[in-house]
């Protein structure tokens, strides 16, 4: 595989999987992995879209730990979705994984409404006014509400998906009255709720988010998520994502 400067392979270590990275760009993050195992449920054969795929992290996770049928990437930098291209082919994914370089404001115009199973995303997290900006355009828009908001998100997730399709998202925790108010402005019903803490005393810093949409009423509290004991070393569960238990 044809590498350019700065990038490299990085081995995912889960089930023969790598990924093309950019040395100076946005690189995936512990968020990513934990959303990919928290939609792991997703229904055989099921049809994904995944918003803001970036390198593709999510993605081809869940090629691996999902029986879905296809899965569509949408990421609207031309040079991170050319990236995330190349990875799938690397991992001989083509015929589940395919990329589309869009705006997700646009998606419509790509996939037909209401058609989908389930839509992942790991969005941007900080609003434009907000936050330290970073120089670099890639992380910008990784980071920031600049190509599109929450709102654009959620509000095209809900145009892509099926009646009682569901929608898997991790976000910051201070964005949780945002999120369930967006949620049910687009039929997106909150079923499940996860907060990640970085270690037992420290307040959630991420959420895992499960909606549904056009269901009924019913939100579940999940057990906390811990990242790290107290000695700094990743907890059981953590290992257990990251598939390094000794014995699976």
């Amino acid at each position: 595989m044809e590498l350019k400067e700065n990038e490299r392979i990085d081995d995912l270590e889960y089930k023969g999987l790598k990924i093309i990275q950019n040395k100076n760009g946005f690189c995936f993050g512990v968020d990513s992995v934990l959303l990919s195992d928290y939609a792991k449920n997703i229904k055989k054969n099921s049809k994904v879209v995944d918003i803001g795929t970036g390198t593709g992290i999510i993605s081809l996770l869940l090629c691996k730990k999902t029986q879905l049928s296809k899965i569509y990437g949408v990421e609207i930098q031309e040079d991170v979705a050319e990236m995330a291209k190349r990875s799938i082919a690397l991992n001989n994914l083509e015929n589940k994984f395919e990329i589309i370089n869009t705006n997700v404001k646009n998606i419509c115009e790509v996939l037909e409404p209401h058609k989908i199973d389930v839509v992942v995303t790991n969005p941007p997290y900080k609003k434009v006014d907000t936050g330290v900006k970073s120089a670099d355009r890639k992380q910008l828009i990784s980071r920031h509400e600049v190509e599109c908001t929450l709102e654009d998100v959620i509000e095209n997730a809900s145009k892509l998906l099926k009646d009682l399709g569901e929608f898997y998202m991790v976000h910051r925790a201070e964005r949780l009255v945002d999120i369930m108010c967006l949620l049910r402005k687009y039929k997106l019903e909150p079923k499940n709720i996860r907060f990640v803490h970085s270690n037992a005393e420290e307040k959630p810093s991420l959420i895992l988010v499960r909606a549904v949409r056009c269901a009924k009423e019913f939100l579940k509290i999940d057990k906390p998520l811990v990242i790290y004991k107290d000695n700094g070393e990743y907890t059981d569960e953590i290992l257990r994502i990251y598939d390094k238990v000794k014995g699976e």
